[in-house]
């Protein structure tokens, strides 16, 4: 190897080492639209899990039913519903019943495809506060469209681009 090679090779030896690229992971967004089908939000989800957070209407208590893609499809994972009021509850077939170290009820590994990675919610009022959660990101459903029929809608961020 010639001097002018040595040292050539030595530098490049002192150069940075580019970081590999981490894995890559789909990025989603939420589209939420009224029954008109016009466009009221875009709410981007981290890593495709988000959840919904809500009060009964008349017991008032919290819930929250969340949400997690794999291979491009929405699937509801769990539910956290700290009483088993009207409309709430756990039924056999439908994932696993545990106690939530919070109080409550966990009603896990539900793992329900839902149908077109979309569907349909009335959003209640503002004391209902239906909101969205992903992160450290929140959008209430409630403060937005009180009262008005919404769909619920999971694109890969490259369905958003078009």
């Amino acid at each position: 190897m010639s001097q002018g090679q040595l040292i050539l090779l030595s530098l490049a030896l002192l150069l940075p080492v580019p970081p590999v690229a981490a894995e890559q992971t789909t990025d989603y967004t939420l589209e939420i639209s009224n029954s008109e089908q016009q466009l009221l939000a875009r709410f981007p989800i981290h890593q495709g899990n988000w959840c919904m957070h809500w009060k009964h209407s008349v017991t008032g208590i919290a819930v929250q039913d969340c949400y997690r893609t794999e291979n491009q499809q929405m699937l509801l994972d769990h539910s956290w519903q700290p009483d088993f009021a009207a409309g709430l509850g756990h039924f056999e077939g439908r994932g696993t019943l545990t106690s939530h170290p919070e109080g409550g009820y966990l009603i896990k590994d539900i793992d329900e495809p839902v149908a077109e990675n979309r569907f349909w919610l009335r959003a209640g009022a503002e004391s209902v506060g239906h909101t969205l959660v992903s992160n450290d990101k929140q959008l209430n459903l409630s403060q937005l469209a009180a009262g008005q029929r919404l769909q619920i809608h999971l694109l890969t961020n490259a369905q958003t681009d078009n």
